[in-house]
């Protein structure tokens, strides 16, 4: 924490988005408590951003320019924390660059100043949260030290520094947008979990998925030879082929093993047996025997909004998986839930994020007995395979829709497919307001 506090000294900070997840303005805050001369920017309103900003207002060293950006904000600055989705060609983070302008994002940052031996790093396109919530729960109930941050939501992991201490493990969940700034800093982690790879986020990535990839290896590209790569045994080969020459670390597989019957119903489907299976070759490096492993996974609730179960309404079980932002994984939630008698009804839709839906509407006309569409640019696109699907404007009406066609023994599954930007806030907010709705609906 002293080397950081030196590093920020005297420096004019650039926050580029403060948002209304918590991340940013914890990283802001913690900034300003630090001293920091700051300047935050986003392109949303200060209306929009009225609960984010109301918790800054007291702070003497916080300017705000909102619904815009300057390019004199970047190029004045000693150092830019960027957004993470910010566009790969903004024209505010390349003035920057021309000025020499240090560019990285928080979790990158918090990462140079803690002991790389100490980072516990997870990616993957689907999965990430799950094992990462999973291996810091097991480590916890074996007694070591854990700090749980990176792409979690509501947690600065910037501020979380004056808790790490000499014996803190620090597993970080790291999306592709974050570990760029990890390759910026040419850094990676000690132990570095890459789940599953699929084509997701082609609307920012500009269809590159290989640009993607990249991204997402830079969790270990930067490793050494005293480090360690686990690989869930789908990415295997992808990984090695394309990086063959660039991996140093010691590699580890998870394989996917039958599930106990007892982790079924909190962790359902093939896709959970390969987050367990990478959880476990981490926790393996760790000195966990496996009986103290799998005492730990039986005790794991899951993770909110992955494939979440909400309880049983009137004989009818509900999930939420409101994170299930990509066809394939809401493919592989109907795969988990589906017990061949067409017994789901299908909460999807919503905004396009210009993937490839072919297999996710087979899938869902094969595994469903019905789909009803939230509306949005990603629904227009499969609305036409969808005929006797209505198209609703709120999740109220989408639960009105699933109770008049479900039947006891049925599922009632949201697992949109899609992102949640136009009739929510983001996937949190769609999750939220999809288990306050469940709490209130009466039982017969």
């Amino acid at each position: 924490m002293k080397d950081f506090q030196e590093f920020i000294k005297g420096k004019k900070i650039t926050v580029m988005g403060l948002g209304l997840l918590g991340r940013g303005l914890g990283d802001i805050k913690f900034l300003a408590e630090n001293g920091v001369d700051i300047i935050v920017t986003d392109l949303k309103t200060k209306e929009e951003l009225s609960s984010s900003i109301k918790e800054l207002e007291h702070f003497s060293n916080i300017t705000f320019v909102l619904g815009e950006h300057r390019i004199e904000d970047f190029e004045n600055a000693d150092l830019v924390l960027r957004a993470p989705n910010a566009p790969l060609d903004s024209p505010y983070l390349k003035a920057a660059e021309n000025k020499r302008v240090h560019i990285t994002q928080s979790t990158a940052l918090f990462a140079k100043f803690v002991k790389r031996e100490q980072l516990i790093g997870i990616t993957g396109t689907r999965g990430k949260s799950t094992t990462t919530q999973l291996i810091s729960h097991v480590l916890k109930t074996a007694g070591k030290e854990v700090i749980t941050g990176g792409n979690v939501q509501g947690i600065s992991t910037l501020s979380l520094l004056p808790t790490v201490t000499e014996n803190s493990l620090i597993v970080l969940e790291l999306d592709s947008w974050q570990l760029q700034s990890f390759g910026t800093e040419k850094l990676s982690p000690h132990v570095a979990v890459f789940t599953t790879f699929m084509k997701d986020h082609m609307n920012y990535y500009k269809g590159d998925v290989d640009r993607y990839l990249l991204d997402k290896a830079q969790i270990f590209l930067n490793q050494t030879s005293g480090d360690h790569l686990v690989l869930g045994e789908d990415i295997y080969e992808i990984v090695t082929s394309t990086y063959k020459d660039q991996i140093r670390a010691e590699i580890h597989v998870g394989k996917r093993e039958p599930v106990s019957s007892d982790l079924q119903e909190r962790l359902p489907g093939k896709h959970n047996a390969l987050n367990i299976a990478c959880a476990i070759e981490v926790l393996k490096l760790y000195g966990l025997e496996i009986g103290q492993i799998e005492n730990g996974i039986k005790s794991f609730e899951g993770v909110p909004g992955r494939l979440e179960y909400l309880g049983d309404k009137n004989g009818i079980r509900i999930y939420n998986d409101t994170t299930a932002t990509t066809p394939d994984a809401a493919i592989a939630a109907l795969e988990a839930l589906d017990m061949g008698n067409k017994n789901i009804v299908l909460i999807a839709g919503g905004s396009d994020k210009e993937l490839e839906m072919d297999n996710f509407v087979r899938e869902a006309i094969q595994k469903t007995k019905k789909t009803i569409l939230l509306s949005g640019t990603g629904t227009d696109k499969i609305k036409m395979y969808f005929e006797n699907s209505p198209i609703v404007n709120s999740l109220e009406e989408a639960l009105k829709e699933a109770f008049s066609v479900a039947e006891k023994g049925d599922t009632i599954l949201l697992s949109p497919a899609f992102a949640s930007f136009g009739m929510f806030k983001n996937e949190y907010d769609r999750g939220d307001q999809f288990k306050n709705l469940i709490k209130v609906m009466p039982t017969d």
